[in-house]
């Protein structure tokens, strides 16, 4: 057993100084900026920043850097519907119509809450030109409803899986028709604030908030192909605040705390917490196994995020960066394979 333990402690000294160098290498490329965390047992194991959160004012990023998370945000979403759920607020089976009865009949009166949180709604996003005319002044979630609320379904619900802002959107709408509060504070009260996450909220961008990462894209001005050897601000791309679909902020040890949070039942009881962890299914499609991991991607110019927690062995893994995501996809198969293999 002592000389097992000490194989392993030396091979885990040998895959830090490889990732570490990994990640500086990839830092002098120009493919990445920002920061790393890998976590066992509720305890970091690799913990690093790199690159700048301002080059303007050539402010390095540091591992309390809040970046933005881009789609992260729809796992808090999720977990604040199924408070609600534990709660008897409403159910998964309910239609949008039961919760928002002045949205579009057509719409409301078939699409579930299950629909919504699985992808399998028919909707699908609000990237569109009236996002692109009102981006700096979409401040709340009814703001990001008057998007798309007329908008029909490109498909009958539960027919398919096909990923969709907007869902997460009206589910953050039918979060305040609930509550009985705006979705940001519900979010800030009831998962930020119990799971210790002080860092993290949904910041409004023209309002000064300390030790934030500005994104930077290697993407051109209409976002259709990439710049050669330089990058830009991303300010005036992503829009002024984000939405329960994404767009929040937070840091790498908050995503840790909301790991921890969430596995030890602080803020849903076991029943539901299996629940958040399942997999987007469509209506009919059974799935028996737990899943050995749960999390998300986060990506748009200047932000590419990773949230993995390995519900089978007891490792969380966070990659935030104000790089494209493309930058970032590397880093996470470089990670994956780390993790996989010193397990």
């Amino acid at each position: 057993m002592i000389l097992f333990e000490l194989v392993r402690i030396l091979k885990g000294k040998s895959w830090v100084r490889q990732l570490d160098t990994f990640l500086q290498k990839q830092v002098a490329a120009d493919k990445f900026s920002g920061c790393v965390l890998i976590a066992q047992d509720e305890t970091p194991i690799f913990r690093k920043a790199y690159g700048f959160a301002s080059r303007r004012f050539e402010i390095p990023n540091q591992i309390d850097t809040k970046f933005n998370l881009g789609s992260i945000n729809k796992i808090f979403t999720k977990v604040a519907v199924m408070q609600l759920a534990e709660q008897g607020k409403l159910s998964l089976g309910d239609y949008i119509s039961k919760h928002l009865p002045n949205y579009p009949s057509d719409v409301a009166s078939k699409v579930t809450i299950n629909h919504l949180l699985n992808h399998t709604s028919g909707m699908g996003d609000y990237f569109n030109e009236k996002f692109e005319a009102s981006r700096h002044k979409l401040r709340t979630v009814d703001d990001f409803m008057s998007l798309f609320i007329n908008d029909p379904l490109s498909f009958k619900p539960g027919k398919r899986i096909q990923y969709s802002n907007v869902g997460y959107v009206v589910l953050g709408k039918i979060i305040e028709s609930v509550s009985g509060h705006d979705y940001y504070d519900y979010v800030r009260e009831h998962i930020y604030r119990p799971a210790e996450m002080n860092d993290s909220d949904h910041y409004e961008m023209d309002l000064p908030v300390p030790n934030l990462a500005i994104g930077y894209t290697g993407m051109d001005e209409h976002l259709k192909r990439r710049l050669e050897g330089s990058r830009r601000e991303n300010s005036f791309i992503i829009g002024v605040r984000g939405s329960p679909a994404g767009g929040g902020y937070s840091t790498a040890d908050d995503l840790l705390r909301f790991s921890i949070a969430l596995r030890n039942h602080k803020l849903l009881n076991p029943r539901y917490t299996d629940l958040v962890y399942l997999p987007p299914t469509r209506a009919g499609t059974t799935k028996t196994a737990k899943p050995r991991g749960f999390g998300h991607l986060g990506g748009a110019p200047g932000v590419g995020t990773v949230f993995k927690m390995y519900l089978d062995v007891g490792y969380v893994k966070a990659i935030l960066s104000n790089f494209d995501p493309e930058d970032v996809q590397v880093i996470h198969k470089k990670t994956e394979d780390i993790i996989l293999c010193v397990h």
